[in-house]
């Protein structure tokens, strides 16, 4: 089970399902209600468009340099060509932070869409974290499910990607009925809530939209598993980011509009789909395609967190167990089994953890996204021949203008800003995470030094 090689098994399709499957999972059935209480109606809309713009334009620095070094690791690859090894490190380390806290927001939302079904589904309760109680039940199901997903990602990216499909094509349906429910009742739609709460709702909103997109870098990751030619994985990259631009942009408006009282619902998108569908089967349809969204993002981000611990361990930055692949299957077992060990734990930390998650993992994301810019900048300055079977639109200035646009959005989860993050939940995360990578740094400079 020792060789290193993985097997380009997945098609053009797995491809595109993988990243834009990511990027929509459940986050829209559970957090759209925040995005509107925090922004109002329309200043949700804008921070959507503000950063899905900002999104698209990193994204296209992702589609040349993933078709130009198609490998496994994505970000560790580029980052370590254009500045060297401890720069990857810091960049991918980053990243892997945002993967594992994808998983662990899955694996704590499952128990939540199944409780807003199943309201005594709450039983047996454990603990109390932030004031939240967190159930038996809930942590069982939560760590079930990641065991089964763990396994199924063992036994193959084919497999693991072609059920992505099936599930994504479910939630397609699930939005349109949604989004259909509110063209079809146009003259019912509320306008009584608030449509601005200020720009200080609209940052608050804007960085959550990295961990919303995160996802189309997965595809990057995965690169090396890719069956079609460079060019393509590029394509289906961008393809995939601006159809989920679209899909949230629709979302944020029709649950917005919405006739449903805004104050007592728990689950906005459900009830926005009860309301214009005057039925309760129309909101538990699309928490069912929600918990089906929830499968899909935990799917792609332990295939891309994993390749991402692969790729360091296939560097020397990470022990080297974690570079192993299965003899049989093809994948990076136990860098599956470790990102997997994140979704079971996580249940354990309550509901209340996912703001946290969302918050603290968008700073992760951001900071390799800027590495990203920064690495396609170099590359095409000391680089101009390398050779670009997807070629971004723009050029030099796509990437400084991807730059700019990151630094834009880290910057607002500093201190001083009105959306900065909070200590010590989400500032004590990333101290740990960084903690962690710190001690993997000087164990891998100890070992080239023996």
């Amino acid at each position: 089970m020792s060789k290193s090689n993985l097997k380009r098994v997945l098609s053009s399709a797995d491809t595109f399902f993988l990243g834009f499957g990511a990027m929509i999972g459940w986050s829209w059935v559970i957090l759209a209600g925040v995005w509107i209480a925090k922004a109002g109606v329309l200043g949700a809309g804008l921070a959507f468009l503000v950063g899905s713009i900002a999104i698209t334009v990193i994204g296209f620095t992702y589609a040349e340099l993933a078709s130009a070094m198609p490998v496994a690791g994505g970000e560790h690859k580029y980052t370590a060509r254009a500045f060297g090894s401890l720069h990857s490190f810091i960049c991918t380390w980053a990243l892997i932070f945002g993967y594992v806290s994808v998983v662990a927001f899955e694996a704590i939302a499952l128990p939540v869409a199944v409780t807003y079904i199943f309201p005594a589904f709450k039983i047996y309760p454990l603990w109390s974290v932030a004031g939240s109680q967190v159930y038996g039940s809930e942590v069982a199901l939560g760590a079930m499910t990641g065991i089964l997903i763990t396994g199924l990602n063992i036994l193959g990216v084919r497999l693991a990607a072609r059920i992505q499909m099936g599930i994504v094509l479910l939630i397609l349906i699930a939005g349109a009925l949604l989004v259909t429910g509110g063209i079809v009742n146009l003259d019912a739609l509320d306008t009584s809530a608030p449509m601005w709460t200020g720009f200080s709702g609209v940052f608050a909103v804007i960085i959550m939209v990295p961990f919303m997109f995160v996802g189309f870098d997965v595809i990057p990751q995965s690169a090396e598993e890719v069956n079609m030619p460079p060019r393509t994985i590029g394509q289906a990259l961008v393809g995939s980011i601006l159809l989920a631009v679209v899909f949230y942009l629709l979302i944020v408006m029709t649950v917005g509009y919405a006739p449903f009282d805004k104050n007592t619902s728990t689950l906005f998108a459900a009830d926005a789909a009860g309301a214009y569908w005057h039925s309760k089967s129309a909101a538990a349809f699309l928490v069912f395609a929600g918990i089906g969204g929830i499968v899909t993002s935990w799917n792609a981000f332990l295939i891309g967190g994993s390749r991402a611990v692969f790729a360091l361990a296939r560097s020397g930055q990470l022990p080297s167990v974690l570079g192993k692949v299965h003899a049989r299957y093809g994948t990076p077992w136990p860098a599956i089994i470790l990102i997997g060990i994140f979704s079971i734990l996580a249940p354990m930390l309550g509901r209340n953890a996912l703001t946290w998650i969302v918050n603290a993992g968008g700073f992760g994301i951001v900071i390799a996204y800027l590495y990203v810019a920064a690495s396609f900048i170099r590359l095409r300055r000391v680089e101009p021949d390398m050779e670009r079977p997807y070629a971004a639109p723009g050029g030099m200035v796509t990437g400084i203008a991807a730059f700019i646009l990151g630094l834009a959005i880290f910057v607002l989860y500093l201190p001083g800003s009105p959306a900065a993050l909070k200590w010590p939940q989400e500032w004590g995360m990333l101290l740990v995470w960084g903690i962690v990578g710190v001690v993997f740094v000087v164990m891998g400079r100890n070992n080239r030094s023996s």
